[in-house]
């Protein structure tokens, strides 16, 4: 059954944000909201040796922090591209499928992009390509308050919150140290499952 489900954008999203998108034909990226602080808008976890791992975008906040989604430029002051190349490779150079998607990732993350929401929706098309996820994507053109209703994940797929949804479990990297560990970014799927991960979402 097709449908069309919102989203806000989101930093190599968690597993979940494309487990939503599937059997979905449009899905709308919220560009008009005000910027919201501590989401995966511009950050996401990875898995490392010693257990969850944050990546995080620096961006410039407007005055008073009232900055539309769509306006926030990242921060290229600060060296977070080399830092999360370093903590993909460390993490993720063992997986079995890291050669086939970290080079086009890389590409991505280092194009210097002055706008978080151009970084976050070309690696956004990378991973449905990956995914082989045939779903149109486009942006919201005004802001509306949240809807409480199913198709409405804009608020909902949280760091801070539970949103009810139970990933299958997969072989990580460091899945020898420590149970499964959920709430993690695509790539950590796509590393570990490669072509088989669409069927895991």
């Amino acid at each position: 059954m097709s449908r069309t489900i919102l989203l806000s954008t989101a930093y190599l999203p968690p597993v979940e944000y494309f487990a939503r998108m599937r059997g979905c034909e449009d899905v709308r990226i919220e560009r008009e909201e005000n910027y919201k602080k501590q989401t995966f808008r511009n950050r996401c976890y990875i898995l490392a040796s010693d257990g969850r791992q944050l990546l995080t975008v620096p961006v410039f906040l407007g005055s008073f922090h009232k900055t539309s989604i769509k306006d926030i430029r990242i921060d290229y002051s600060k060296r977070w591209q080399q830092v999360h190349r370093g903590a993909l490779i460390s993490s993720y150079n063992a997986s079995p499928f890291f050669i086939h998607y970290f080079e086009i990732l890389e590409k991505i993350i280092f194009k210097n992009h002055k706008f978080l929401l151009d970084l976050n929706m070309e690696l956004l098309e990378a991973i449905l390509g990956f995914l082989k996820l045939d779903v149109r994507i486009s942006y919201t053109s005004m802001f509306s308050p949240e809807d409480h209703n199913i198709n409405d994940l804009r608020y909902k797929i949280n760091p801070k919150k539970d949103s009810g949804y139970k990933p299958g479990e997969y072989i990580q990297v460091f899945s020898h140290a420590e149970s499964f560990i959920p709430g993690l970014s695509i790539v950590d799927l796509l590393f570990n499952t490669g072509p088989d991960a669409v069927n895991r979402l």
